[in-house]
């Protein structure tokens, strides 16, 4: 079971809500990938027309943990300020916090990332820091008052896996009691397993649902790579080697003579 900020949730796996076909998929998605927490943009909401409302109360009747995000927000000021309407609009402390660096890649700024953490987390605010694998920075992040780390799998959307297996294995084994979730850049289950094979406590994915050809199966298809993955890690896998060791023990093996 996964714990983040005192909430114990039975599914590992996160997931957006953004860029399904319909509401009506996005259900049939939620529900056959078992998530309990769905992330939402505030910027599916209108401080004019209250655009967004019908959106929002179909979430609400999902009945599931909401996770705001400051999605598109490139600077302190603006990101804090997106946390501040969130959780008036959405009624939750916990905010994941996006501070993009750069356009193209959509990597964070971790600068602006560590101080509008601080700042959050100050004002009693539950953070999710949408990360690199940086270890410096992560110890920076749980300094400000992070509970949880979100680092980086690839580049939002781009479905290239885990870039850094390394990086992300010692951030692991650097943090060991914080929760990591490796968030951005899966795009088939056998990436979100390999993540949970890491030790990792959970994924949040988006793109690689919502697009996929069927985004309902494979919604299932992550939930089964996640829980499979999770299982594989408790089982404690055997470490690789640079030579073959036969399987079949040579000790009582029958001898023919001439």
């Amino acid at each position: 079971m996964a714990s983040f900020y005192g909430i114990d949730l039975k599914s590992r796996l996160l997931l957006g809500t953004a860029r399904y076909p319909s509401p009506a998929v996005l259900e049939r998605a939620i529900k056959a990938s078992g998530a309990e927490v769905v992330t939402v943009s505030l910027r599916r909401e209108s401080g004019t027309g209250r655009a967004g409302q019908s959106f929002w109360s179909f979430i609400q009747a999902l009945g599931l943990k909401v996770l705001p995000n400051t999605a598109g927000c490139h600077s302190v000021k603006e990101a804090v300020t997106t946390a501040h309407m969130a959780r008036e609009l959405f009624d939750t402390n916990w905010i994941k916090l996006e501070v993009i660096g750069e356009a193209d890649t959509l990597q964070p700024d971790v600068f602006g990332l560590v101080e509008a953490a601080r700042i959050l987390c100050e004002e009693g605010f539950e953070v999710f820091p949408y990360t690199t694998e940086d270890l410096v920075v992560a110890d920076r992040l749980v300094e400000a008052g992070c509970k949880v780390l979100m680092p980086w799998g690839a580049p939002i959307g781009s479905a290239r896996g885990l870039n850094n297996v390394y990086g992300l294995r010692s951030l692991r084994a650097h943090f060991p009691d914080i929760p990591l979730v490796v968030d951005a850049g899966l795009g088939v289950p056998s990436h979100a397993a390999a993540a949970m094979e890491l030790g990792y406590d959970a994924v949040l994915l988006n793109t690689a649902v919502a697009e996929a050809g069927d985004p309902v199966e494979m919604a299932r298809a992550f939930a089964l790579a996640t829980e499979a993955g999770r299982a594989a890690y408790l089982a404690r896998p055997m470490e690789p080697r640079d030579m073959a060791v036969p399987s079949t023990p040579l000790i009582g093996k029958a001898a023919l003579g001439d």
